[in-house]
């Protein structure tokens, strides 16, 4: 039977927690260490075998499986369950020596030297048919195992080689137009190539936006979408194989979800996860690193329509080592953060890695084992987080009930706004959309971000902040939706550019010109320093817009300034209760916070103390309630039923001490 949601099984019993485990940095004698504290630590699942390619296929075609069969072996005899990996992120140096064009170029064509990771070209059939043959003989050797529950391929697709610009990728890019455009006369209409006078007579002379000049955004997008959907077409040849060699087990990869674009469209790749996971790391200059939790929560659960729950397969136990100053994680931040993936929809949580490395590249990386030990403080955590985990056993399988808001987020639109000159090009896409999320997370209103061909049904309000790129389809259904009821806000950079990259005539935002019954005739981006200021008390920075109303009510309108009088922010009040607002100004963060409370009404905002974040999670017949307090002061909040944590009854009032974590169990 092949696994699906439907009616596969959790890869473990309860929540999975564990760590990319790498037992080929040390010796035998450590693994027999590593599994006593494994063990202690409630660890019921690894990872395994990521970068082991070259120690399992020292030569072509030679392999040497003995050390790999002892530590599989090892970890079946102690209970821990492996999800196990095909090794393809780090061809060995064999395959590189002897194919060195399988390595991946830059932009200026220079060869990616062996050394880093994923150092590979998505394009090279070269690579993947060695890929694929490893991939078989790790299936074929250890898909049967019983406690082998799922397959891992490769890591962190496009983390080094998200774009390669070789010229087996430019047959690869012009092959991929041809099936998309069909003719010349239609691509050059989507790329509006006349400018410039770039006009193509013939395929072969299109070649990849290599070099640093300016280039043709359309043309730039283009390759975006082919480099991601040839990482997407190498994860499936892999899948391929472990499908046919073990039907019954689930197949993921790991993808690298935050709140930038990613340098992948996992969006796009979700349908093709039996389980989708992330890995995520907070950055150290972030003021709101929890958040920034519930975000890529808040986008992991909605890639899959049903919201179904998804893994967690990397995050850190404290301080990482390739930011320029990485802060370690305060005393119980790792278990808030941990805990937080949970309330947010995750079924586990793992980190990378096991044991902290002695030497290579993420030396300084932190690890559920210390350079200092078990007689450490991050350890101590590790098994302090493996109880609460396994108290949590009920949750497994829940899902987060309809959130009231959907903010749409696109990586295409985020790509689309980040390559080629734009108005004001350092305003980052990101933060606009984290901006208006953190106001709702901060109000604890429930919020799923969702990619733009998610179903809107059931929800209360759609924000659309940043959203450059739009097609008409999304337009439509946007517009759909505010007149069935639903309240439409649209933010900055919205709307401007269709799926080709070329602006929407007739005034900005076009794309939801009409709905909102007001548009822009002119884009006026601040300069470094500069504020505006709106005569209802909000103001902001970066971007301001010349806006003419032609069927809409001002809500707020600029004061001082060469936009003095005009109008800022506008409502249009459509059929069946629906209302479409125009933002036109990037506001700063406490005027989106008065906006959403004056949008949501004080009668909707859950009363909880300040810094305290609450999150859901449901079956049909219970209810688990996340209740995390962020802040450093002592605080209590309104509860009734059982606290899984510390097994206690609650009626009426929950204490909940600094930085903890409490989670509620009761009837719906």
């Amino acid at each position: 039977m092949t696994w699906s949601h439907q009616n596969g099984r959790w890869p473990t019993d309860g929540l999975s927690y564990g760590a990319d485990y790498n037992p080929e940095q040390w010796g035998a004698s450590v693994w027999r260490e590593d599994v006593r504290l494994m063990r202690e630590a409630g660890v019921n699942m690894v990872s395994l075998g990521i970068f082991s390619w070259g120690l399992v296929e020292v030569a072509d075609g030679a392999y040497s499986w003995e050390w790999m069969d002892e530590i599989v072996d090892l970890l079946g005899e102690n209970g821990i369950a492996i999800d196990l990996a095909t090794p393809t992120a780090a061809p060995p140096g064999w395959l590189l020596f002897e194919h060195p064009e399988v390595r991946p170029v830059d932009h200026d064509m220079q060869p990616h030297w062996p050394g880093a990771r994923l150092g590979w070209c998505p394009s090279s059939d070269v690579f993947r048919n060695y890929a694929v043959r490893i991939a078989r003989a790790v299936a074929e050797r250890y898909g049967k195992r019983d406690h082998v529950v799922m397959w891992h391929v490769g890591n962190e697709f496009g983390g080094g080689n998200a774009r390669c610009y070789c010229d087996v990728s430019a047959v690869a890019f012009r092959g991929w137009l041809r099936e998309k455009y069909g003719t010349l006369d239609v691509l050059n209409a989507a790329w509006a190539s006349a400018f410039w006078g770039h006009t193509y007579r013939d395929f072969e002379h299109i070649l990849p936006p290599r070099g640093s000049d300016s280039k043709n955004p359309s043309l730039v997008l283009d390759f975006d979408r082919f480099s991601s959907n040839e990482l997407l077409k190498h994860y499936l040849a892999e899948r391929s194989v472990l499908k046919e060699v073990t039907p019954e087990l689930p197949v993921t990869t790991n993808f690298m979800v935050g709140a930038e674009p990613d340098v992948v469209d996992y969006a796009r790749w979700a349908p093709y996860m039996d389980i989708v996971a992330n890995d995520h790391y907070t950055r150290s200059p972030d003021p709101t690193p929890q958040q920034d939790v519930a975000f890529s929560g808040d986008r992991m659960r909605s890639m899959t329509s049903e919201r179904r729950p998804w893994l967690l397969l990397e995050h850190s136990t404290s301080g990482v080592n390739w930011q320029p100053r990485n802060r370690s994680k305060d005393p119980g931040e790792m278990i808030r953060n941990s805990l937080s993936h949970i309330a947010h929809g995750a079924d586990g949580v793992l980190f990378f890695q096991w044991r902290a490395s002695r030497g290579g590249a993420e030396q300084f990386h932190s690890a559920m084992v210390p350079h200092a030990g078990e007689d450490t403080r991050v350890f101590r955590e590790a098994r302090t987080l493996g109880r609460h985990l396994k108290a949590l056993a009920p949750v497994q399988g829940s899902r987060a009930p309809q959130a009231r808001v959907g903010i749409l987020f696109d990586d295409e639109a985020g790509w689309a706004m980040a390559k080629g000159v734009k108005p004001n090009n350092l305003l980052p896409y990101g933060k606009l959309v984290r901006d208006w999320h953190r106001a709702f997370w901060r109000h604890n209103v429930g919020i799923d971000v969702l990619p733009p061909w998610h179903t809107f049904d059931g929800y209360e309000v759609l924000v659309i902040p940043g959203l450059f790129l739009v097609d008409d389809d999304t337009a439509q259904r946007v517009t759909e939706f505010a007149e069935a009821g639903g309240t439409v806000v649209v933010g900055v950079v919205s709307g401007i550019v269709d799926e080709t990259n070329q602006v929407r005539l007739g005034g900005y935002p076009g794309a939801f010109r009409a709905l909102l019954g007001a548009w822009s005739e002119e884009i006026l981006p601040l300069q470094e320093g500069d504020r505006f200021e709106l005569d209802n008390g909000w103001g902001g920075s970066e971007w301001s817009e010349h806006v003419r109303i032609e069927d809409a009510d001002v809500l707020a309108r600029y004061s001082g300034g060469p936009l003095d009088g005009l109008p800022a922010v506008t409502s249009r009040t459509i059929t069946n209760g629906g209302r479409a607002l125009y933002v036109s100004g990037a506001i700063d963060q406490e005027s989106i916070d008065g906006f959403v409370a004056t949008l949501l009404g004080p009668d909707s905002l859950a009363e909880l103390p300040a810094g305290v974040e609450m999150a859901v999670r449901e079956t049909a017949d219970e209810r688990f309630t996340f209740f995390i307090n962020h802040s450093p002061m002592d605080s209590s909040v309104s509860a009734h039923g059982a606290e899984l944590l510390t097994g206690q009854s609650v009626d009426g009032r929950l204490e909940l001490l600094a930085g903890e974590v409490r989670v509620v169990q009761s009837r719906r």
